[in-house]
């Protein structure tokens, strides 16, 4: 298949892995486990704000600098390599943005539970922070004073379990408990509509449909796919938001079937 290190020239199949918010690199340990013990190439990035990236998340105010690692990272890796774009979550919103900008680099886009919104479409991002708001499930932050949108969000905690993480091991819940942090919410309420893209059209898309999601319920993944098709369509029927906690080993061999189709 192209996974393993070859000659300069062979094709590798490299797996970009994006996550959603609140989140970063860290939640996708078990997947990344899984793909790098199957040879292929696996890359996770923090966005700008999560996981150990450094930047206070009241201080983001732009969708294009929270993608910023993002780009920086596709930017750098060798065209010999066939790269499949996972996001998940919000995290569907920066991967469609990568792939209009990054068009000629990118062999897939896989969009796990994430937003999906045609490039050229009137349709606005689908938005976890929009989910629970008469529950009073996120807590604001106003780094610009109280008379301004708010800077940044987490979700409160005793929230989590139930919104992200119903069906993910007890272990799983712990850790995020420790590394979650506040996501810039003005840059990701921020998020442009992009122009039509013929060229990004043409790369093959796949959705990933979590069938116990208390966040984004299915019948909102299904609406997302109505207006926007993917080229193939998986459902795991017995993931949480968080299919890399709850079933990562069949979120992984989702991931096979999908790229064998591309028959690299």
């Amino acid at each position: 298949m192209g996974g393993r290190d070859a000659g300069d020239d062979e094709p590798i199949i490299h797996f970009v892995l994006v996550h959603g918010a609140s989140h970063g690199a860290w939640c996708w340990y078990k997947l990344t486990t899984l793909l790098l013990s199957a040879g292929f190439k696996a890359t996770t990035v923090d966005l700008t704000s999560a996981g150990i990236n450094l930047t206070d998340a009241n201080t983001v105010f732009d969708f294009d600098r929270y993608n910023r690692p993002l780009f920086s990272l596709l930017s750098d890796i060798p065209h010999h390599h066939k790269i499949i774009l996972v996001g998940h979550s919000i995290g569907g919103a920066s991967v469609t943005e990568a792939l209009c900008k990054f068009t000629d680099k990118i062999s897939m886009t896989v969009y796990l539970v994430a937003d999906m919104v045609q490039p050229g479409s009137t349709s606005s991002p689908h938005s976890t922070m929009s989910v629970g708001e008469e529950e009073d499930i996120w807590e604001f932050t106003y780094g610009e004073g109280a008379d301004k949108p708010p800077t940044s969000a987490q979700m409160k905690e005793e929230y989590r379990r139930h919104y992200f993480y119903s069906q993910s091991p007890l272990e799983d819940v712990v850790l995020a408990s420790k590394l979650l942090r506040p996501c810039p919410v003005r840059a990701l309420r921020g998020i442009d509509q992009l122009p039509p893209n013929p060229e990004a059209e043409k790369v093959p898309r796949v959705y990933i449909k979590t069938g116990k999601d208390n966040l984004c319920y299915p019948i909102l993944q299904d609406r997302m796919m109505e207006k926007w098709p993917p080229s193939q369509l998986y459902t795991l029927e017995e993931s949480d938001h968080s299919a890399f906690f709850s079933v990562p080993t069949t979120l992984f061999t989702c991931l096979l079937r999908a790229i064998f189709s591309l028959q690299l």
